[in-house]
């Protein structure tokens, strides 16, 4: 007589079952894990972003502001540089106005105190804006010289003076020769003076 064994077959069936089912909830478990660490994972990075976004933002809206600070500061400063040319402007033209009123003042005066004895002017001419034409009468060269040192010494007059022409005069009464000259020479502000030559002669 053949005996089978039923219960160890059940036993067996049973045992496959339970393997395949841990097996089953294993596979189960890992892949809503990984899918909860994904959805954790994205939710974290777009947060992540959106505090970047939100910084970026932030920071753009306080870049615009300083560029719009920083804009209104080169408007003021070129408005400041306008005015400031304008006022140097009028300076410039009340120290060229002054320049011109008191320049033949000094110029003058300046010849005034060049001339050395024995020498006279007869006409003094402007060809210029800063030309003198100076004409006169000396008894001797020297004197003519003198005249010429101290224009130069002055400080008010360029230097090299042009002597452009002399010419001796007979005088009758009483009987001399007179030294007919004329000089050209061009007037300049004390500021713009070379050194005065050493030795020349002060004027009477």
């Amino acid at each position: 007589m053949i005996r089978i064994n039923l219960l160890a077959v059940d036993r067996d069936k049973k045992k496959k079952k339970a393997v395949t089912l841990q097996a089953g909830q294993k596979m189960t478990i890992g892949c809503s894990l990984i899918l909860m660490l994904a959805v954790l994972f994205i939710g974290w990075r777009y947060w992540a972003l959106s505090r970047e976004s939100a910084q970026l933002d932030a920071d753009i809206a306080a870049a615009q502001q300083e560029t719009t600070r920083l804009h209104s500061i080169i408007q003021q400063v070129q408005q400041f540089e306008q005015r400031k040319a304008q006022l140097q402007q009028r300076v410039v033209l009340i120290e060229q106005l002054r320049k011109g009123q008191s320049g033949p003042v000094h110029m003058l005066d300046q010849i005034s105190r060049a001339l050395p004895p024995m020498l006279w002017l007869t006409e003094l001419k402007q060809v210029g804006p800063s030309d003198v034409v100076i004409d006169g009468k000396a008894t001797t060269l020297t004197g003519l010289s003198d005249f010429v040192s101290n224009l130069e010494a002055s400080g008010y007059f360029k230097r090299s003076i042009e002597i452009v022409s002399t010419n001796t005069e007979t005088v009758a009464q009483p009987a001399s020769e007179l030294v007919k000259f004329s000089i050209k020479a061009t007037f300049q502000q004390p500021g713009e003076t070379q050194p005065p030559a050493a030795g020349a002669k002060p004027g009477l």
